[in-house]
């Protein structure tokens, strides 16, 4: 009979929440529209990146701004990547989207992706202003960039402004819809490998049920034909018993037989002594032949007493195995109305 046993190691390695990918619980070119759209209906670029700051998306909405005065030099990528990474730490300390100010002097902010409790990447975009730029401090971080200040100061003015407190509704809106989206994913695969678990634990099931049931089967009619072979047994013991009063009646007649020859020898007088001998005989073997068939009867009633004991014992057995046969039915039962709904739960994973 085959054996069993499931645990959470069973869900795959692809379900251990220490080795999740982004990718492995979002669909990136759905992540990327999603991203695209983002950008347009709302006006702010963003851009997907993992743990490690590796790009996940193309860019989204990137102004003209960012492309030209920004990432134009590796020093000046390098100042990107700090304040990125300064807004994605404190992003990932409080597990929501922070606002900030970039190196450039743009807002931006840094939405984690986080999966119960583990961040998975990092939404970063921005590249708006808050209010109307000051000149003075725009050339000054042009200098401070070593780019033209006056094509940075004609560039910043073309940015798009936009409310503070809209960045923030709109960060949070994204890191909702991706974070929700990436848990919802995640619990779907998980309740697909829990739904292959469970059916498979389920079919070991059904097919001990039915080798159980099987065995029942058989148990039953096994003890069904002993029952009748104990039935024969019984009517053996019964034309013994018929045999035994036969030759009882016949022990009883030899007897009386033996004492009729006995008394006619005794009237022979010497004549009749050796006639004497032989009734004696005959008398003796009749006193024998009764005390044999005394012994025999008592032990065919032992053997009856057996025999009905064991009639007894096979038809409580009968009845257990009667019960266990239905309890196994109603257990299959049960087993295949669980099966039917774990298809239902597989069916709604896959959906």
């Amino acid at each position: 009979m085959a054996q069993y046993q499931a645990n959470e190691n069973d869900l795959g390695n692809n379900l251990d929440l220490s080795t999740v990918k982004l990718k492995d619980v979002i669909d990136i070119d759905f992540l990327q529209r999603l991203q695209d759209d983002f950008a347009k209906g709302i006006g702010l670029a963003s851009i997907t990146v993992d743990t490690e700051g590796a790009k996940v998306t193309n860019p989204s909405g990137y102004t003209n701004f960012c492309k030209d005065h920004v990432y134009v030099t590796d020093e000046i990528k390098k100042r990107c990547n700090v304040s990125h990474s300064k807004g994605d730490a404190d992003s990932a300390k409080t597990g929501k989207p922070v606002i900030y100010e970039c190196h450039a002097g743009l807002i931006s902010f840094t939405a984690p992706i986080m999966l119960e409790g583990r961040q998975l990447g990092t939404i970063v975009g921005g590249q708006v202003l808050a209010d109307v730029p000051e000149p003075a401090k725009y050339l000054k971080i042009a200098n401070e960039l070593g780019t033209d200040p006056e094509a940075y100061l004609e560039e910043i003015q073309q940015v798009r402004q936009v409310p503070i407190e809209t960045t923030e509704s709109a960060a949070n809106v994204l890191f909702t819809v991706i974070t929700t989206m990436a848990n919802f994913n995640y619990q779907q695969q998980k309740m697909k490998a829990m739904s292959s678990v469970l059916n498979e634990g389920l079919e070991q099931i059904s097919a001990t049920m039915e080798e159980l049931a099987a065995s029942a089967t058989e148990i039953s009619a096994n003890q069904t034909n002993l029952n009748n072979e104990i039935k024969n047994v019984n009517i053996v013991t019964g034309k013994i018993d018929s045999v035994m009063d036969f030759i009882k009646d016949i022990a009883d007649e030899t007897r009386l037989l033996g004492l009729n020859a006995a008394i006619e020898a005794a009237r022979a007088g010497d004549a009749g002594l050796g006639f004497g001998v032989v009734a004696q005989e005959i008398r003796k073997l009749s006193a024998d032949s009764k005390e044999t068939v005394g012994k025999i009867r008592e032990l065919t009633t032992i053997i009856k007493e057996s025999v009905d004991k064991t009639v007894n014992m096979g038809s409580s057995t009968t009845d257990t195995i009667d019960q266990q046969a239905a309890a196994i039915e109603q257990v299959t039962t049960s087993v295949m109305e669980i099966a039917s709904l774990t298809v239902q739960l597989s069916q709604l994973a896959h959906a």
